[in-house]
């Protein structure tokens, strides 16, 4: 099932003295993290507005409306940061890795079950999926030559493995 909030990333400290705070993203960049005017914070996932924000070294330094002292941004040290699926469009054939985690994988000529997505490494050419077997894990590399079809409603995504893939 697809996860109405998704993890954007974390306050990690405070900056500076008119309560700005610090955020490691959780997400693809820090630049797309700034893109958003509003998150949500905590488990009631409540509306965080973002007055401004902007990137240093990797992180994000942002200004939350009603945050303005350093005390009250200590306050929120730790908290996780979540954006709504709805605020961020995909290009097609584009997934949240939160949607890949767990889907099953078979294969497109023996439905044979390779097992099920337990990891995204993100190598700069292509994406690998970690797919979890009974008795032995598959790297799987998300092109299109390999991944068919990848049906996040129905959590199951169809490969055909290139020749000596898998082989051992």
């Amino acid at each position: 099932m697809k996860k109405e909030y998704l993890e954007a990333g974390k306050i990690v400290t405070t900056h500076g003295i008119r309560g700005e705070v610090k955020i490691m993203p959780l997400c693809d960049s820090a630049e797309l993290l700034c893109e958003f005017d509003r998150l949500f914070m905590g488990r009631n996932h409540d509306e965080v507005i973002i007055e401004r924000s902007r990137v240093f070294k990797n992180m994000v330094i942002a200004k939350l409306q009603g945050v303005d002292t350093p005390e009250a941004a200590e306050k929120l040290r730790n908290s996780i940061l979540f954006m709504h699926r709805d605020d961020l469009e995909l290009d097609e054939d584009t997934y949240f890795i939160q949607d890949l985690i767990g889907m099953e994988v078979k294969d497109a000529d023996t439905d044979f079950r390779y097992g099920e997505i337990a990891d995204v490494m993100q190598t700069g050419a292509n994406d690998v999926y970690v797919v979890k077997g009974t008795d032995r894990e598959y790297l799987v590399p998300a092109i299109p030559d390999v991944v068919i079809s990848t049906d996040i409603d129905s959590g199951i995504m169809i490969i055909r493995p290139l020749e000596g893939l898998f082989d051992l």
